[in-house]
């Protein structure tokens, strides 16, 4: 029996070759786009799944409130995890790790050749008693005990030493001349985590590791609790850390005690989040290295969904428009005794035959369209992850119950014909079954204007974040790292600088928009009770004019007085958190240690000017308070030397750079950015969700389209009679058209109306993400719908302008 219902499908399938082929393409590229989310979702949710005890990590974070704003932080104040594993017994380990490099370089020393490194963290010395790590060379458990040691990555090792084994006693030397020795190599870390590292400094080697501190954030923090804990319970416990550790420190950095640090809007809020689901819940300042987003994951789960029912949709609306194609068969086959059922699961078998078929034509679209995807989606997915017996019996299994979805209802429609009608010629397609497909129509491009919709505003808010409105020039600017590292000749490195060709201004600054290392610091005014926490970078005379940044009052710094070695320039932000009137003039004070006299006694910082504000921090936050400190107050040497390079000298200049660069630093490998590429990278999520959107919404469109090419087909042949009759008649090519068209427009234009709303509702939430953003506008919605429109009308006059122009006799002695 069901050798025969399948070669009664295979034969059906032959005879009708377009149909059975769009069918095929536009199943199969619903599911292709289904798995390819499938891998993307499979890899995004697998970050840190390879820790033995990661279900028991958790990672300490902070919300930290000021008066006007809060500001949540990866990274903590480096006593807090110890005070933690001390008051409470289910915390069994703290350990924690601290960012060498962040977005720069790590000088060493091997031999008599310098290297510059990348993912360089300094970690505790119980850091592999709580993560994974497969050794290769050393014990895990002494790695780090001891100063001055070093813990390498396999690919570290083989590249300075040749080999893992080489590498243990190595000596490796960082610029302070400091000898540090290899104490154990292990395997590279998987890239699924949220954070990798090529080399690991024990902590034990540094002094200020002692001393206690519980205001300053620099740590990434992370606690293992005993098995069956729970961290709700321990979260609940972590204000009376606040009580009995940090309120004293507050007191005597803030000068008030902690009830009025409270009263004045501060506070502290520590919280847990589960190792396993840091990538994809956490994107706070200091992160270790860019998260992912589960709202990605959830929007591209949906997105997958509703693409495969687009296709799905196609199948149903093509299968019953051939109702009264296969009508007479039916009709045939019920009067020689075929039972219903036996239909049924002849239809389904046809179903799930295309279906079988499509997931072989999805596999090889998947081939095609995958290094298109990585490249957008930054993954190195790969086609292998299916290539298990276990999912490809599972893909399988997907296929078949795709295809039996799709076929449920055409096989039930099909199959119900009354014989009797349909042999007397009487039967035509019913009312319900155009009001079913018209139905379909509207949900599949519904979601597709839905999604041009979003694409739209995604790129509109990306090109905002990324645009003219930051407040300062971006522009053919280089960051040129490590320019301290030129020392007293400073000044002659800049005017050696510009004498090169092609290079317009030169600036220097311990950070540069984009970076992410404005350090936090305590500020006060003179004879104030309150203080504010705000960011601060140290910068030269020429950062404001060099980033185009307006002064609002006063002026910015300059080499014509003397005195700007104790002057600060402040933006509007900062004014208003200090409450400043008239700040020009007044004085500051700050309790940190490095801004002061050696003894111990305070500076006094005159404010001669205030800028206006600009974000040098990322969209999603809110414009944060910011002080400018002279570099001259520490020696001239800004970490970082920016040049802005005109765009028809840049090669050359870029050359020239280098060649100076080599004349006053000989020992430090040349290493730049681009300012407007830092600036990007602050978004990388976004730009991924730009893509894939913008892919996604083109496949949607594009699946939509092959059912109504397939439906315009069917409409066009169940009319060929009235059109032919039309022209003997003088009807024009234009009027059929039209005709053939007004139908399919209205369901389009339906569509809108229901689209709409559905795409504003979720792009507004989707934009409270940013705490600066576009206005969704009414023409982005009417282009969607014009471009909607545009596609469905050129789909479905391919076939009204082919019946058309088509023979009208031809035809008529067909009939």
């Amino acid at each position: 029996m069901i050798k025969n219902y399948l070669k009664v499908a295979v034969r059906s399938l032959l005879r009708r070759k377009g149909y059975t082929l769009i069918n095929m393409f536009g199943l199969a590229t619903g599911m292709a786009v289904c798995l390819l989310i499938v891998l993307f979702i499979e890899s995004e949710v697998s970050y840190d799944s390879f820790q033995q005890k990661g279900k028991d990590i958790y990672r300490v974070v902070l919300d930290r409130k000021y008066p006007t704003r809060s500001t949540a932080y990866s990274m903590i104040p480096l006593s807090i995890g110890e005070s933690i594993k001390r008051e409470y017994p289910e915390v069994l380990q703290s350990t924690r790790l601290f960012d060498f490099t962040g977005t720069g370089t790590f000088l060493l020393k091997i031999g008599d050749k310098m290297f510059e490194e990348k993912h360089v963290l300094m970690a505790d010395s119980n850091f592999f008693s709580v993560f994974t790590g497969k050794m290769l060379q050393g014990d895990a458990a002494t790695a780090l005990q001891k100063p001055n040691t070093v813990v390498l990555n396999e690919t570290t090792a083989k590249k300075y030493f040749g080999s893992a084994a080489n590498a243990i006693g190595k000596s490796i030397t960082p610029d302070n001349d400091t000898h540090f020795f290899v104490s154990a190599v292990c395997k590279d870390w998987p890239e699924n985590s949220h954070f990798t590292f090529n080399m690991l400094i024990s902590s034990i080697t540094f002094e200020f590791i002692k001393q206690p501190n519980y205001t300053n954030f620099s740590a990434h923090t992370y606690l293992l609790l005993r098995p069956g804990s729970s961290p709700d319970a321990l979260e609940a416990k972590l204000p009376h850390i606040i009580d009995k550790y940090v309120s004293g420190a507050i007191a005597k950095n803030f000068n008030m005690t902690y009830e009025q640090f409270l009263t004045s809007g501060n506070g502290y809020h520590y919280y847990l989040q589960p190792l396993t689901k840091i990538h994809l819940i956490s994107d706070l300042e200091g992160e270790l290295s860019p998260n992912g987003s589960i709202k990605a994951v959830y929007t591209f789960s949906i997105i997958a969904i509703f693409i495969l029912i687009i296709a799905c949709i196609n199948f149903i609306n093509l299968s019953t428009a051939r109702s009264v194609e296969r009508a007479k068969e039916v009709g045939i086959r019920k009067t020689f005794g075929s039972e219903k059922k036996s239909l049924i699961a002849q239809f389904l078998l046809e179903s799930a035959l295309i279906s079988l078929c499509s997931i072989f034509i999805a596999f090889v679209l998947i081939a095609v369209l995958l290094p298109l995807f990585n490249k957008v989606s930054g993954k190195e997915l790969s086609i292998s992850y299916f290539l298990t017996a276990a999912r490809i019996i599972l893909l399988f299994s997907f296929a078949t119950i795709v295809g039996l979805i799709a076929g449920l209802y055409p096989a039930f429609v099909l199959s119900s014909f009354n014989p009797i009608v349909v042999l007397k010629g009487k039967f035509k397609s019913n009312k319900y079954g155009m009001a079913l497909r018209n139905g379909l129509v509207v949900f599949q491009f519904s979601i597709s204007v839905i999604l041009i919709i979003c694409t739209i505003i995604v790129n509109q808010q990306m090109h905002f974040m990324l645009g003219d409105k930051l407040g300062f020039r971006k522009d053919h600017v280089i960051e040129v790292q490590n320019a301290d590292q030129v020392g007293k000749q400073t000044q002659a490195f800049k005017n050696e600088l510009l004498k090169i060709p092609g290079v317009q201004s030169v600036s220097g600054s311990s950070s540069f928009p984009g970076q992410g290392n404005f350090f936090g610091i305590n500020w006060q005014a003179e004879g104030a009770k309150e203080s504010m926490t705000g960011r601060s970078a140290i910068v030269d005379d020429q950062f404001a004019a060099f980033m185009n940044i307006p002064v609002k009052e006063g002026r910015f710094f300059s080499k014509e007085f003397l005195t700007d070695s104790l002057a600060v320039v402040l933006n509007e932000k900062a004014v208003e958190e200090l409450q400043l009137k008239n700040p020009v003039g007044k004085r500051l004070t700050t309790p940190e240690n490095g801004f002061n006299a050696a003894n111990g006694s305070s500076y006094f910082y005159t404010i001669v000017g205030v800028v206006k504000d600009f974000h040098y921090q990322s969209l999603h936050q809110k414009i944060a308070p910011l002080v400018f400190v002279n570099t001259t107050k520490f020696g001239g040497n800004p970490a970082v030397a920016a040049i802005r390079i005109n765009a028809g000298n840049f090669k050359a200049a870029l050359k020239a750079i280098e060649t100076s660069w080599k004349q006053f630093v000989p020992k430090r490998p040349f290493h730049y950015d681009f300012l407007d590429r830092s600036l990007e990278d602050m978004y990388n999520t976004e730009q991924r969700t730009q893509r894939i959107f913008t892919i996604f919404s083109v496949l949607a469109i594009f699946i939509a389209c092959i059912g109504l090419l397939g439906l315009a087909a069917y409409a066009t042949q169940m009319r060929m009679r009235e059109i032919s009759i039309r022209k003997i008649l003088g009807a024009s090519v234009s009027s059929i058209l039209s005709m053939l068209s007004k139908d399919f427009l209205r369901l389009i234009f339906i569509s809108f109306v229901v689209a709409f709303p559905l795409a504003w509702w979720g792009m507004h939430t989707w934009l409270q993400n940013f705490a600066y953003q576009v206005t969704i506008s009414w023409w982005i919605f009417l282009l969607a719908g014009s471009i909607a429109a545009l596609i469905a009308l050129l789909t479905i006059s391919f076939q009204a302008v082919k019946a058309a122009i088509a023979n009208p006799v031809k035809s008529l002695r067909t009939e």
